[in-house]
Formats: C-alpha cells, structure tokens, sequence
C-alpha cells in the first residue's frame, strides 16, 4: 500500500515532527501501528479525553491522570529516555484562543524535542482534521495526507455496501447499470473512504436502488462536507437543455464533447486522442437564456454545478481576495468532475480603476489556475459586456469558444412558449402559439415567461380560463429590453457579430 510506504519513508528520514490531516483517524492509526510495529518502535497514543496510552504490542504501561492536560503531558515525553511515536489526537486547539496563553510554552517543548532529536530520537505526529504548525517549528516537519480512494476503490466499497444490503433483505439485489454506476464513482471522487462508504450506503438503504435521482443528493452532501458554503455555492436545480429554447450550436457542441470530458479512459489506438474541453464563455443579452443555459451544462453532462459569487469573494484586506480565489478554485478541483459556472465574470475581472489592483491580482491567480489545472472542472463564464474584461482571459486556448446568446428567434420562441406553459399544466395545443410568436418579436425567454405567469394571475383574478387574449395583451403592455435599450443591444450584437459563435 503506497500510503504505508510514503508514511515509512518519513518515519525513516528521521522527521521529528509529522503532521497528517485526515478525517479518517482510526485508517491513520491503523496505519501508524502497522508502519511502527514493522520498525520496532513504541507507539502511544494521547487525547484530552483518554490521555497518554501505549498502542504497540508488550506490557501496557500506566500514566498518570495528569497526562491529559497537553503541555503535561509533552513534559512527561521530553523526560522519557525511551524512543517513541507519539500520536497527539486533536492537538491544534492548544495553539488557538482560549489556550494560547500556554502555546509559547507548548511551543517551545515541542521545539526541544526537535532539537534533541539525534540524543532521544522521539517522533511527535499531529494527528487532526487540520492542523498548521506555527513558523518555528515548521521547518523540523514533514507533512503526510492520506490518500484518495481510487476509481477501482471506490466501485469496491459500492460493491460491499451493494452485498450489505442484499444479505439484508433476503438475497434482493440493488437495482441498478453500469452508466449510473460510473456516473456516481466519478461524482464519489475526492472523498475519504468512510464518508464514499457513507453515501453510497445511503443510496442504497431507502429504495434498494441506485438511479439517477440519487446523484443530485451525493452531490450536495459531498460539497457539504467538503465545507463549501461562502464564495462558492452548490446549485442543487439543474436544468435540462429540453427546458431550454433554441441554442442549437450550443446544445450540438456540448453534445460532441460530452463524452471526452467524463470518460476516464483514452482513445482507442486507431483514433486520435481529444483534449478535454475547457470552458466557454456566454456572452449575450440580459435575459436571453445565458444562466438557464450554465445550469443546463451540468445537466446535460450529469455532473454538480457550483457557482462563484464574485461579490462574496472580495475582501477590504491586501491579499484576502486573492486567496479567497485559490481556496474556492482548490474546492472545485476537489469536487471534480464538476462544471464552474463564474457568473457575470464582469464584475470580477473587469480592468481596475484604483490602485490597490486587486482585479490584476484575482486575474493572475485565475489564469494560473486555467494554465495548470489537471482536474476535470469545465468552465462556464457568463457575461453582460464582455468588452470590460481583459484579453487574456478570453483569448482562444484560455476558453474553447465565445457563444453569443441572442434573443431568440421565431422557433425558439415557440419553444419557450410550448416549455413555459407545460411547465404549469398548460396544454400548449390549447394555444395560438403562430399569433403569440408573432406578437412576441423582439422579447427575450425571461420576458415570454413573465408574460405567461402575469397572465395566469390576470386569468386567476377574474376566474377565467386563461386563453390567448391574457398572454398577448400582456405582450402588447410590455416594453421589451430590445426596445428599451434598443442603443445597446444593437451595439453588442454588432460587437459580437463577426468575433462570437452564435448559440442558435
């Protein structure tokens, strides 16, 4: 097992001080044994409920009581004459507030028996869901993550869990095929293996199946508990491109690369190999579909769609955003497979009018990320005015393409008109719908659809049924964004005209 021969290289470059960072403590404990007992050494065991505790085979030992007070119990190690593998469970709360009135004394223990290290070659290893040695002893240290289930790992535990529930309940087996089954392995990565075995146990125990229907849920509870909430936020509804009007170009281009995004296996020797899809930019009129369309990426692909708000990523202290930045775009390598949608990227990257240039230093930090990433997160950039964004980032090589979604045409809008009145039990046969198209000329999906809701509630108030007449004289009393901002949207359909794909 790899894990076990990295930690074994550590204990045998003679570290004094080991960090590991897991939620799988009993796994790094098991581990340690394992590595310790094959190299002779003693190991211990200490937390604030149980205190120091020998873990390795032979004659126990007892402590005192005392020994769970932390800066007691580093002072009954630097007395033991002994050599031994110390685990300290849960330690980084004695550096924080209220203790840290004794962490300069915790500190400098610790830091004696680094230095001592070559008389009593005692091995302290630190053992949290996360812990950060302060500057003066992370030099004496050695950082160790325990590894990630792979592909093969991951079906193994879907298999058990599969068993489980069959010896359970009389020999039934779980319902389900191969394309879910890979589908939830790809969505299950970057997790521990308790929290995968976790899960997947809990698609199985309500119904004795896996489908679909319980991707959207592991999704939610992966990013859940990978504590994501804040700059980034997990989308739960995502749209399928049926509940999208028009967009052709769009939807076709998608379709083609769907394939070489997800799968994890290379092309057959008689094929060319594919790059992976990158990103796109969408780019187009205020309500014309552009965020309708991100969210419909990640259904159309089956993948968790998380959002970045670009409003909660800025921060008033130097370096603040930035690392804001590297923490959310670290999240979603994580979360990968998964589709990163920067909404109105605009108000993020735009070029900096003061001086601090935190939009130059947010825009290096995502440009080094797009350079260097090797996890599957596809990008979709939503943009009002592109013309404000740097060229850097739009450059082809950057992002795959440039979609312009202009409002839509006349079958597009007999699309959204049929979408928009099924959606609420509305048989759209019952409809004019060449009369509603023609009167809607010029209108955005956003502005069709609050045409249809407002003359459901005009129908609703009179008890009525609703008929052609409600949905058209609440176009004739609208004022589209193509009429009321005629100036502009003619300017960025020229713009976009010979320099953009159009999404139709």
């Amino acid at each position: 097992m790899q894990d076990v021969r990295d930690l074994g290289l550590i204990l045998d470059s003679r570290v004094p001080l080991v960090v590991i960072e897991t939620f799988e403590e009993k796994r790094a404990l098991d581990m340690l044994m394992r590595v310790a007992t094959k190299r002779h050494k003693n190991i211990y065991r200490w937390s604030c409920t149980d205190g120091l505790s020998r873990q390795s085979f032979g004659p126990s030992i007892a402590f005192s009581s005392e020994h769970d007070d932390p800066q007691a119990v580093l002072e009954h190690i630097k007395e033991m004459s002994e050599p031994g593998v110390f685990v300290l469970c849960d330690f980084h709360p004695y550096f924080e507030a209220p203790h840290s009135e004794n962490a300069p004394r915790i500190v400098r223990l610790i830091k004696d028996m680094a230095l001592n290290y070559h008389s009593v070659p005692h091995t302290l290893i630190f053992l949290s869901h996360k812990f950060t040695l302060r500057p003066e002893l992370s030099r004496y240290s050695a950082l160790f993550r325990l590894s990630l289930p792979s592909d093969e790992q991951i079906m193994s535990i879907v298999r058990e869990e599969a068993k489980s529930w069959s010896n359970q309940h009389g020999g039934s087996r779980v319902k389900t095929d191969n394309i879910i089954l890979k589908k939830m392995v790809a969505n299950l990565q970057g997790l521990p293996a308790g929290d995968v075995r976790r899960l997947v146990r809990g698609a199985i125990i309500d119904d004795g199946a896996i489908t679909d229907d319980d991707l959207p849920d592991i999704n939610k509870a992966k990013f859940e508990l990978m504590d994501m909430e804040g700059v980034m936020s997990f989308e739960f509804n995502t749209e399928e491109f049926g509940h999208v009007g028009g967009l052709n170009n769009l939807k076709r281009w998608l379709q083609q690369r769907r394939d070489s995004f997800i799968s994890t296996h290379s092309s057959a020797a008689n094929k060319p190999a594919l790059d992976r899809p990158k990103g796109i930019m969408l780019l187009g009129v205020q309500g014309a579909g552009k965020s309708l369309a991100a969210k419909a990426v990640a259904g159309l692909w089956g993948l968790p769609l998380l959002r970045l708000d670009f409003g909660a990523l800025y921060n008033k202290f130097f370096g603040e955003t930035e690392r804001n930045l590297r923490e959310a775009l670290a999240l979603a390598d994580t979360m990968s497979p998964c589709v990163l949608w920067l909404d109105e990227i605009e108000k993020g990257m735009g070029q900096d009018s003061g001086e601090s240039g935190t939009s130059k230093r947010v825009l290096g930090t995502l440009l080094t990320w797009m350079a260097e990433r090797k996890s599957k997160v596809f990008m979709v950039c939503t943009s009002n005015d592109i013309t404000g964004l740097p060229p850097e980032l739009v450059r082809k090589g950057r992002l795959d393409e440039i979609f312009f979604v202009d409002l839509p045409d006349a079958e597009a809008r007999r699309e959204i008109f049929n979408i928009h009145l099924n959606k609420r039990s509305i048989s759209a046969l019952d409809f004019d719908l060449i009369d509603l198209v023609h009167a809607s000329d010029g209108f955005s999906g956003a502005e069709i659809e609050q045409a249809i809701v407002a003359a459901i509630y005009t129908a609703a108030a009179t008890q009525d049924m609703l008929v052609d007449a409600h949905i058209l004289n609440e176009i004739n009393h609208t004022s589209p964004l193509s009429v009321v901002m005629a100036e502009k949207v003619a300017e960025l359909r020229h713009w976009a005209a010979e320099r953009t794909v159009l999404a139709n």
